[in-house]
């Protein structure tokens, strides 16, 4: 078994994110480069974890391949449109029912949330809060994550959103391809209280988008954290200054990466710590 928990990682441990390889990307590798690189955990996504339930492989395969390598199913990816009382519905549903499967089978720690809420405030808080009453029951916490090409754009909106909810295990995540994408406010970042940063992920990027289609771009077009242009110090600065002490899950979606595992995950890792160092 793992030697802890998905709930006492902290920020000297890092866990990779699933889409940092390919959606499908076999978990036997996923699991073996996570481990060989030096991550405590990986996270993985929902449709994937269902695919390798219809395959007989989880939870007990999933089990001994993490086992073997001392690692954790740590992070779950993703709740769509705030969940299944909000836009996200049928959809999100059978997503939260999925997690919550995950979590009881592996103490998973973290759940990404996104929208679009696209509804009155407080109905968006409402459906936010649902989310996470029903996460508690399994013992997770739910990151709500600010996406540009979403009503819920920047840290500005996720706060308030996340504040109106006013739910103990509901928090942000802060992804600095996002930050840099969008309102780039450090200031705003660094002035979040501590247990409301609840995921943080990282990457890197050129400050021109490559594809000036958004959503193309941030799944195609990152880079190794120090291999682009984002101020990867100024951001970390500012996540350290508000004191949470979560762990940091790189997250570098890329369509070079994807055709090549094994060195982009060795990349990752090492650009990741070097920037952690800096």
């Amino acid at each position: 078994m793992a030697s802890r928990s998905a709930h006492q990682l902290g920020p000297d441990d890092l866990v990779l994110s699933h889409f940092s390889l390919g959606r499908q990307h076999p978990i036997e590798d996923r699991v073996r480069l996570a481990a060989a690189n030096g991550f405590a955990g990986i996270g993985l996504w929902t449709r994937h974890y269902r695919a390798l339930e219809d395959a007989g492989e989880a939870p007990g395969r999933l089990r001994e391949l993490l086992d073997e390598h001392d690692l954790l199913l740590a992070e779950i990816e993703v709740v769509p449109g705030l969940g299944r009382d909000g836009r996200g519905g049928d959809d999100a549903a059978e997503v939260e029912a999925t997690a919550w499967r995950m979590a009881d089978a592996f103490g998973c720690r973290y759940l990404q949330c996104i929208g679009p809420a696209e509804l009155p405030p407080a109905d968006a808080a409402r459906a936010f809060g649902g989310v996470c009453d029903r996460a508690a029951d399994h013992g997770l916490v739910v990151g709500l994550e600010f996406l540009p090409f979403t009503d819920i754009v920047d840290v500005h909106d996720a706060r308030r959103l996340v504040e109106a909810a006013d739910r103990p295990n509901g928090g942000i995540c802060v992804d600095i391809w996002h930050h840099e994408r969008g309102a780039r406010d450090l200031d705003a970042i660094a002035a979040l209280p501590a247990e409301l940063v609840v995921g943080v992920q990282v990457n890197d990027g050129a400050r021109r988008p490559a594809d000036p289609d958004y959503y193309t771009d941030c799944l195609a077009n990152r880079v190794p954290p120090g291999e682009g242009e984002f101020d990867l110090v100024g951001f970390i600065a500012a996540v350290r200054d508000t004191g949470t002490t979560v762990n940091w899950s790189p997250e570098v979606c890329s369509a070079w990466g994807w055709a090549h595992p094994g060195e982009h995950i060795e990349r990752i890792a090492a650009g990741m710590r070097a920037a952690l160092a800096a």
